[in-house]
C-alpha cells in the first residue's frame, strides 16, 4: 500500500461522498433560500415554516436519486471489496 495508493483512495471517497451528499444538500439550499425569501417578503419569521418544506422537498428527492445513491455506493464498496487484495501487499 503505498502513500499514493491512499491519497488516490481518500480522492475517491470525498468525490462519492460528495456526489452522494449534493443532491440532498443541493435541495435543502435551495428550499431553504426559497423560504427565507418568501419570510422575508411577508415579515414572517418563524422558525419552524422553513422545516416541513425542507422535509418534505428531501423527501421527494430521496426518492427521485435514492436509487442512484444505492448503486453509487454498492458500486463504490464492491470496489473496494474486490480491490483490497491488491491494496495489501
Amino acid at each position: 500500500m503505498t502513500p499514493e495508493w491512499v491519497i488516490n483512495f481518500g480522492q475517491h471517497t470525498l468525490y462519492i461522498a460528495m456526489m452522494v451528499a449534493a443532491p440532498l444538500l443541493l435541495t435543502a439550499l435551495l428550499v431553504g433560500l426559497l423560504v427565507g425569501i418568501i419570510q422575508a417578503a411577508t415579515q414572517i419569521h418563524e422558525m419552524t415554516l422553513s422545516f416541513i418544506p425542507k422535509l418534505l422537498a428531501m423527501a421527494l428527492v430521496g426518492l427521485i436519486v435514492g436509487p442512484w445513491m444505492l448503486r453509487t455506493l454498492v458500486q463504490f464498496t464492491h470496489d473496494i471489496i474486490v480491490g483490497l487484495p491488491g491494496a495489501i501487499k
